[in-house]
């Protein structure tokens, strides 16, 4: 009977074991979390407080799909060569084929170590704790993350100060004009941002700044985005760089290993490209399983995140550019809906913000319309009297 061990029981690790056992696999299947809690959904963590463990799938899944789930498991080597992995309690496990689904971990440059992070349920829990009326919070980082635990802290009436490095907040993953609707909205729930800004340091209370000069919280938390978690593939002497490089079938340099989710780096229209995404983990863990078992279609699914912040909605579908421009399409009053084409004419990235979800059926359509490379004149998107389904149909 041949054993597949998956490492990393986040959503990507557990829809890969769940998809194995959805196309018949009738091996043995291991999946080893490195935390304690049964696997659960990071999204809610930036966005609900006090946060609650929300499993993503009912524990007694793994048990009645014959998944064997191993937590408070920390893998600290692999051998290709003999297909070995040693965990932290000295315990080594066989495998057939391995998926590495480590995920990220935050980023913390030197002299930030010691500010608080939010990655995990114990991180929310703690930011949970001190997150009450009148409480001061500094955050050093203005991108999704950090905006998101802006405005959830301001609902809870702390007082917020961000630090942004750029000159645009969430400036690598959302289109300018839908960054200052979002900042505006940010500003007026009293929010204080401080852009361009020159931090050299943070603590669990304080942030440092380039003229020497020490604000003091209550609390801080750094927010300065991710760095996959590439050292066990590193030292098993898989090819790394912006990730575990992986192929579009999420195989890694070494036969029987592959990497899917965050920690991987994969090809997708012609460039290689890293994603930290719910649906991303999830459709990669999919399609890793499915090479597992030899099923080698390419991955080519269209990159798509969301944010809530205060009762916006945002939704992006496909990649934006900030060296590009964007077609403007109106959607009513509260919204705002940017299309964005690349030097050849195709349409690379679809890009939204309203109310509640008064953009997801136009994103939707604009991620379809990626999803196929359906070309279309720029003055037609932006005519709202021609229905984005129509293209479709095209």
């Amino acid at each position: 009977m041949q054993t597949f061990v998956i490492i990393g029981a986040g959503e990507c690790g557990v829809r890969a074991a769940l998809a194995l056992r959805e196309t018949s696999f009738a091996g043995r299947i291991r999946l080893f979390g490195e935390e304690r809690h049964a696997p659960y959904e990071r999204p809610p963590l930036s966005k609900t407080f006090p946060p609650e463990h929300k499993p993503i799938t009912p524990p007694e899944t793994f048990s009645d799909a014959g998944i064997e789930l191993m937590l408070g498991a920390r893998a600290v080597a692999f051998d290709p060569t003999e297909k070995l992995v040693r965990f932290d309690d000295a315990n080594v496990v066989r495998y057939d084929r391995l998926l590495l689904a480590i995920g990220a971990r935050a980023r913390t440059p030197p002299g930030f170590e010691s500010a608080l992070t939010l990655r995990t349920l114990d991180d929310a829990s703690r930011i949970a704790n001190a997150i009450v009326p009148g409480a001061r919070l500094g955050i050093v980082g203005g991108g999704v993350l950090g905006m998101e635990l802006a405005a959830t802290a301001r609902g809870l009436g702390a007082e917020v100060t961000v630090y942004e490095a750029g000159a645009v907040l969430m400036g690598r993953a959302v289109p300018e004009p839908i960054a200052a609707l979002l900042e505006a909205r940010h500003i007026e729930a009293g929010v204080k941002i401080v852009k361009n800004a020159d931090v050299t340091g943070a603590s669990v209370q304080e942030i440092r700044t380039g003229d020497g000069a020490v604000q003091t919280f209550d609390m801080v938390v750094c927010a300065i985005g991710a760095v996959p978690i590439t050292d066990l593939a590193e030292a098993a002497g898989l090819d790394v760089g912006n990730g575990i490089v992986v192929d579009a079938h999420f195989r890694t340099s070494v036969r029987n290993v592959f990497a899917a989710g965050d920690c991987c780096v994969f090809p997708w229209r012609g460039a290689m490209v890293r994603l930290e995404s719910w649906r991303a983990a999830q459709n990669q863990g999919t399609q890793a399983a499915r090479a597992m078992l030899g099923d080698l279609r390419p991955y080519d699914s269209v990159p798509w995140f969301w944010s809530d912040q205060y009762e916006l909605g945002l939704q992006v579908a496909g990649l934006c550019r900030t060296n590009l421009p964007y077609t403007r399409r109106p959607t009513g009053a509260s919204g705002v809906l940017l299309f964005q084409y690349d030097e050849h004419g195709a349409l690379i990235s679809v890009s939204g913000v309203g109310e509640g979800n008064s953009v997801a059926r136009d994103v939707k359509l604009g991620e379809r319309l990626i999803e196929h490379d359906i070309r279309i004149d720029p003055a037609q998107l932006a005519d709202p009297a021609i229905s984005l389904k129509s293209f479709l149909r095209r």
